[in-house]
């Protein structure tokens, strides 16, 4: 008998799945990614950009967003899996930001409790 999967194992391997899927479609474009996991245990997809410097972390949250970077301009919904391809590469093509990324935690208990009002 087959154990059903926690609500965090399944998230993973959803956001597994999306990456993958993300990192097809980067490599029909010819941009350098990795799909890792983190120590942590977080799937990602480490794309490097034009000047080769390290690679950024994309990462698919459970609200279902491509984060590029710890701005609000540099998340995606993997809804619009074309609009994430297109960002991705042109963020590789014009090379990552200098300094630390922030943080990409996407706290959903704070999105619910937004909504609650």
């Amino acid at each position: 008998m087959r154990k059903s999967q926690s609500i965090e194992e399944q998230q993973r391997a959803y956001a597994e799945r999306l990456l993958l899927a993300l990192a097809e479609q980067l490599g029909e474009r010819g941009v350098t990614r990795v799909f890792v996991v983190t120590q942590e245990g977080r799937p990602t997809l480490d794309v490097t950009d034009c000047r080769g410097a390290g690679a950024a972390g994309v990462r698919a949250s459970a609200v279902l967003l491509v984060l590029l970077g710890d701005q609000q301009d540099e998340r995606v919904s993997f809804l619009q899996m074309a609009t994430a391809v297109d960002r991705i590469e042109e963020a590789a093509q014009a090379g990552w930001a200098e300094g630390e990324q922030g943080d990409l935690r996407v706290e959903l208990s704070k999105l619910l409790d937004a909504y609650r009002g």
